[in-house]
């Protein structure tokens, strides 16, 4: 049995911003990219990822100088995320701190070590232009 979801249709613990009028996203955004300048993550990197995926609609992939920094970066994220009512994110690698991958619902959040961000690239991957757009190269 599959159950699929359309995305924004699914309840869950993430709301609209309290009074802003903005939309959570974008909220989330903000928050995110200032947490990661805050802790000193390194090439920090938005990628909008919204009408490509329903996973979301931004992705940010940042780097930190070790395992340590990395585990560090993620847990004031994660904090920062809660403090903000924005929900209880999900985790994955926090334990190893190579690779973290935090899903904050419309904004996704990959922290990587330098090593492991170079070997996997996935930024490259993300940027690829719409073929919607007509240009193949």
């Amino acid at each position: 049995m599959r159950t699929e979801h359309t995305k924004g249709n699914v309840k869950d613990g993430f709301s609209q911003a309290t009074g802003s009028g903005e939309p959570t996203a974008l909220r989330q955004l903000t928050l995110v990219r200032d947490s990661l300048a805050d802790s000193k993550a390194e090439d920090i990197v938005a990628i909008d990822i919204a009408g490509k995926s329903a996973l979301g609609d931004h992705m940010v992939v940042a780097s930190g100088r070790s395992s340590r920094h990395v585990a560090s970066i993620c847990d004031r994220l994660i904090s920062d995320l809660k403090d903000a009512d924005l929900g209880n994110p999900r985790v994955e690698g926090l334990a190893t701190g190579d690779w973290v991958l935090i899903d904050a619902g419309d904004v996704i959040i990959h922290v990587f070590r330098p090593e492991i961000r170079e070997f996997y690239n996935i930024e490259k991957m993300w940027q690829t232009p719409d073929l919607d757009d007509g240009k193949l190269h």
